[in-house]
């Protein structure tokens, strides 16, 4: 193989999935998506997706569609964009061109079932050189608001790079390492920008919202507590 078609190669890469019985399925569902592969023709409809930008409020993910509409000067921003998945009332998808605006919810088990779902639809719809991107709002440490952080690696409650489920009884530990290349990549889009101050770093992901501060309805923390961020 040479150079050039090595080239070709890396740039038609498809999305890979590690189950090998998707593709034997005569119908596999997109349930909250309210999509399927009997029902609809995923390959005409998203085929040509090259970019997939997700965040937690459907709202927010509307407003994306339309602002990136009117930066890519693809399509009218004031027309009406549909709902692709009116059909449920769980998440909130909008195509513009080849970038799919998906929201997915609070929390990592919202956000875990729009993955599975979200990368199996890219798969039948035979997407190639896809960019999954999670655009969202939080606390930031020794930064200034309205701060761009490029999420370099996810960490979890106790400051490891790794994501615990139990799956069958087991545990089962992943990695939460993201695109290094692409982080750099965003970081010298934002240079070229310098519209606002963009850092690189770490985000912590948890499984809570009020655990560990004063307004839960469950204080069973000591003062002590408070601390351990600072004393970590």
């Amino acid at each position: 193989m040479d150079k050039k078609e090595k080239q070709n190669e890396k740039c038609n890469s498809p999305v890979y999935v590690h189950n090998p019985h998707l593709d034997a399925l005569k119908d596999d569902i997109l349930y909250h998506f309210s999509l399927g592969t009997g029902s609809h023709n995923l390959p005409a409809m998203f085929g040509d997706v090259k970019f997939v930008c997700v965040g937690g409020s459907p709202w927010r993910m509307k407003s994306f569609t339309e602002f990136i509409a009117a930066e890519l000067a693809m399509e009218d921003p004031k027309s009406g964009y549909p709902n692709i998945c009116a059909g449920t009332d769980r998440y909130a998808m909008y195509k513009v061109g080849p970038v799919l605006s998906v929201s997915h919810g609070m929390g990592i088990p919202s956000i875990a079932i729009m993955l599975h779902e979200l990368i199996k639809l890219l798969h039948h719809a035979h997407c190639t050189d896809v960019t999954i991107i999670r655009i969202g709002t939080s606390g930031g440490i020794g930064l200034e608001p309205g701060t761009v952080v490029v999420t370099k690696q996810s960490v979890d409650a106790t400051f490891l790079p790794k994501f615990e489920q139990v799956i069958l009884g087991k545990t089962v530990v992943r990695s939460t390492d993201l695109d290094q290349s692409l982080a750099q990549e965003l970081l010298q889009c934002s240079k070229g920008l310098n519209q606002f101050e963009t850092v690189i770093g770490n985000t912590m992901c948890t499984l809570d919202f009020y655990e560990g501060v004063y307004s839960n309805v469950l204080m069973c923390h000591r003062l002590k507590a408070t601390f351990y961020v600072i004393h970590c």
